[in-house]
C-alpha cells in the first residue's frame, strides 16, 4: 500500500515537472503588429523636436509658420515633418487663369504633396529667398479629437516689409492622438484680383 502511494506521488511530481518545463519553453504570445496606416505603424517618423510645438493647436500652427519662415537659408525639415502625420498632405489650390500673350489659359487644379515632397520641392526656393508667414486670425472648430482651423495668413519676403506680398486662407485638418496634436492635411488658396479675403476672415471670431 505504501509502495503504491509512493509510486503515485512520484508520478504526480514528474507530471508537475514536465508541465513547468513545457510552460517555460513555450514563448509568450507576441503583440500583434500595428495596423497599416496608424501612427504606431510608422516608428521611424521623426518625433516632435520640442513638445511645445505640438501640445496645443495654437502652438502647432505657430510652429508650422515658424519653421518655414526666415531669411534665405536652410529650413529644419525634420521639425517640419514631425508636425504632420506620416501620410499627411499639403495641398496647393491653383485657380483658373485667363490666356495672355505669353501663356495659354489654365484650368483650375490642386497639387497634393506629402511633407517630404513639399520639403524637396521648396528647399531650393527657401535657400535663396526670404519667406515670412504669420497668422492674422484663426477660426477653430472642434469635435472629439478632430480640429478644423481656418487660418488667415499673410506672407512677406522680408520680416520688416511694410506690406505683405500675399495673403490667403490655410485650412488645417488636425487630429489629437498619442498625447499631442498632428496636422493631417493643409489646404491653401491665395487672395487675388476678383477674389479678395472676406472681412470676416481678417479678424478673430466675435470681434
Amino acid at each position: 500500500m505504501i509502495r503504491s502511494r509512493d509510486l503515485v506521488l512520484s508520478c504526480f511530481l514528474v507530471a508537475l515537472t514536465l508541465t513547468a518545463s513545457a510552460q517555460q519553453s513555450t514563448p509568450a504570445a507576441s503583440a500583434p503588429p500595428p495596423l497599416v496606416g496608424t501612427l504606431a505603424g510608422h516608428p521611424d517618423w521623426p518625433a516632435a523636436k520640442d513638445p511645445g510645438d505640438v501640445d496645443t493647436v495654437d502652438h502647432l500652427i505657430a510652429s508650422l509658420y515658424g519653421v518655414v519662415s526666415g531669411p534665405a537659408g536652410q529650413r529644419d525639415w525634420d521639425r517640419f515633418r514631425a508636425l504632420f502625420v506620416p501620410d499627411g498632405r499639403i495641398v496647393s489650390i491653383h485657380p483658373e487663369s485667363a490666356a495672355t500673350k505669353d501663356a495659354p489659359a489654365g484650368k483650375g487644379d490642386a497639387v497634393f504633396l506629402t511633407p517630404d515632397m513639399f520639403a524637396q520641392r521648396n528647399d531650393p526656393y527657401f535657400k535663396t529667398h526670404g519667406f515670412f508667414e504669420r497668422s492674422i486670425a484663426n477660426r477653430v472648430e472642434e469635435f472629439g479629437n478632430l480640429v478644423e482651423v481656418w487660418s488667415t495668413s499673410e506672407i512677406r519676403d522680408a520680416k520688416d516689409d511694410a506690406r505683405p506680398s500675399a495673403r490667403g486662407i490655410d485650412s488645417f485638418q488636425i487630429v489629437h492622438a498619442h498625447g499631442r496634436f498632428w496636422i493631417a492635411s493643409l489646404l491653401f488658396d491665395h487672395e487675388r484680383p476678383g477674389v479678395p479675403l472676406p472681412e470676416k476672415y481678417l479678424k478673430m471670431p466675435g470681434l
